[in-house]
């Protein structure tokens, strides 16, 4: 009988009984390469490895051609930027990754964050824990109203849509988006009908009381929300990024901040990360930083870990794993 168990490659730690599941029906080295003592074994394992399950380590075309025998990446994350997409394409090697499971939790987390800017939460948190809540703060410390203003979408995904319902139905906000295409509503998002409109980008950004970014990462959305952009935006907006880091360029940011022209950021992801010390996104007055925790939770990052161990036992039973990402788009 021909053996059916094959070489995993485990490059960042996922729960056990996930493990447990690749244990049963392949082989299996456990080795993230981010940690000094696990490196040798991580690269003992590449050689060999015909399948590869992690996240948030660069599997790049010099790595990639360490691994000879690699049918399938299976990356426990929705984005797919630490992944040489041409390569693994032009070699045929699956990548699959995690979509659907962390969209509510990652709308949770993006209006939380619009939210914590409006109201300056953790500003005037720290003012209490620091004691310097002596008086009634005086209006130079007020927050804005969220609800009933304008929210601006730039891109308009799951993500985006779940985004929407919670300002819309939740909040009363018009929402306004814009991407290269209008959703069907009707079939895709029917409670947002009538509540979300497909906006031309200029006037989104001169009608948006809070513009949000959720923009997937492409050589066309890099460093696509620039100067131009900030200078487009309604003065006082508030800016939340929720998708990709490097689609924002961080010293065009940082000059509408300090210009005036924006009122606050509220970021989740950067163009580097974690976020280097000498950052002035770190200190800003303005701004409210977040160590990338969109899926931050324990029931989402499981789900992650069990979407993303199917997809690696599909692929190397030879079936088509639920969730590929076409590396033809690269």
């Amino acid at each position: 009988m021909t053996d059916t168990r094959k070489n995993v490659l485990v490059f960042r730690e996922l729960p056990d009984d996930q493990l447990a599941r690749l244990r049963a029906a392949h082989e299996v080295t456990v080795a993230n390469p981010k940690l000094p003592e696990q490196l040798a074994a991580f690269d003992a394992a590449l050689p060999l490895a015909q399948g590869l399950i992690g996240s948030s380590y660069p599997i790049d075309d010099a790595l990639l051609a360490r691994a000879p025998q690699l049918e399938v990446v299976s990356s426990v994350s929705v984005g797919v930027d630490n992944y040489a997409l041409s390569a693994l394409h032009a070699r045929g090697i699956l990548l699959c990754h995690t979509p659907g499971v962390l969209d509510e939790t990652v709308a949770d987390t993006v209006f939380a964050l619009l939210l914590a800017t409006a109201r300056r939460l953790v500003e005037l948190s720290t003012l209490v824990r620091d004691g310097g809540w002596t008086k009634n703060i005086e209006d130079d410390r007020f927050g804005v109203d969220v609800h009933g203003k304008t929210l601006g979408l730039l891109g308009f995904g799951r993500i985006g849509q779940a985004i929407a319902r919670r300002a819309a139905l939740g909040f009363g906000m018009p929402v306004l988006y814009h991407a290269r295409h209008a959703v069907d509503l009707s079939s895709h998002a029917p409670e947002l009908q009538g509540k979300a409109v497909h906006t031309p980008l200029d006037d989104l950004l001169g009608r948006a009381d809070f513009v949000v970014a959720m923009l997937p990462l492409s050589d066309s959305t890099r460093g696509l929300v620039d100067a131009k952009l900030f200078a487009a935006m309604k003065p006082g907006a508030i800016f939340v990024n929720g998708g990709r880091g490097a689609t924002v360029r961080e010293d065009d940011l940082l000059a509408a901040l300090d210009g005036g022209r924006l009122r606050a950021a509220g970021l989740d992801v950067f163009a580097r990360e974690p976020l280097p010390m000498d950052s002035p996104l770190r200190t800003h007055a303005r701004v409210t930083p977040l160590p990338h925790i969109g899926s931050a939770t324990h029931e989402t990052r499981h789900a992650m870990a069990e979407l993303a161990t199917t997809n690696l036992l599909q692929a190397l039973a030879g079936q088509r794993p639920t969730a590929v990402y076409d590396t033809a788009w690269a």
